[in-house]
């Protein structure tokens, strides 16, 4: 079975530490609910690149976990980032997007308020909505056993958008009237790589005109038209095999 992964924060892998001790709500889950007992292997990162690799010493109360650490390993920062900036979809398919995506390896997932989107973020409710989001990726990157979790952005409008296109290294839209697929498409070996993925009424053709001003022209994906949910994930697999990631 593969070790389980527990996030801590980064101060408590400084030092190269040879015990470690796991408490509070991710203690808990790995007393209470995962019931892991001396022997069992486990790991414990900090979310940005490093992770304590050891086996359980003992478990103690109902949320304290004593990791002997025997090794500790960072995992540098890939050279191209890739970026989904994911238009808000309905019910709780947002949560699906970042899940998949999360396990693909997207580094970056920027939700948008598009003009097309009948889901609105606003108030209490977008709060909520925005931390629903971060703990999906929090969750997936742990059950993928990422070193390295994604950044959830706050939400963006259209033209916050456009700036962080027009920044990118490399920047597209992806859309069924592309005249040129994303798979043929020349990437930079480093820097940002940014895909925008519109609502389930699409991209409008002011927003399209905007990105493309932008530098992010719009692309096709495939042959059929995939849903707001799915197609982040496509495009993340996409370009994780074109920058050599997946190699």
């Amino acid at each position: 079975m593969t070790a389980p992964v527990f996030l801590v924060e980064p101060a408590v892998l400084d030092g190269a530490p040879s015990r470690l001790t796991l408490d509070g709500p991710e203690g808990r889950h790995a007393v209470s609910v995962r019931r892991l007992t001396a022997g069992e292997e486990v790991v414990l990162t900090d979310g940005e690149g490093r992770g304590a690799f050891g086996t359980v010493a003992a478990a103690e109360g109902k949320d304290l976990l004593h990791v002997d650490v025997t090794e500790v390993r960072t995992e540098t920062a890939p050279a191209a980032r890739i970026t989904v900036v994911q238009a808000l979809p309905k019910g709780d398919r947002g949560e699906l997007a970042v899940e998949t995506m999360t396990e693909a390896g997207v580094d970056v997932v920027v939700p948008w308020a598009a003009s097309r989107c009948v889901t609105q973020w606003r108030g209490e409710r977008g709060a909520k909505s925005l931390a629903k989001w971060r703990s999906t990726a929090r969750e997936a990157a742990k059950q993928s056993r990422r070193l390295r979790f994604p950044t959830v952005t706050d939400l963006m409008t259209t033209r916050q958008v456009a700036a962080l296109l027009g920044e990118a290294a490399f920047a597209g839209v992806l859309h069924e009237e592309g005249s040129a697929p994303l798979a043929a498409v020349p990437l930079p070996a480093e820097g940002s790589l940014v895909l925008v993925v519109g609502p389930e009424g699409g991209v409008s053709p002011e927003e399209i005109g905007l990105f493309r001003e932008a530098g992010a022209p719009p692309y096709r994906l495939g042959p059929t038209v995939l849903r707001t949910s799915t197609a982040g994930v496509a495009a993340t697999a996409l370009l994780l095999t074109r920058t050599g990631r997946w190699s």
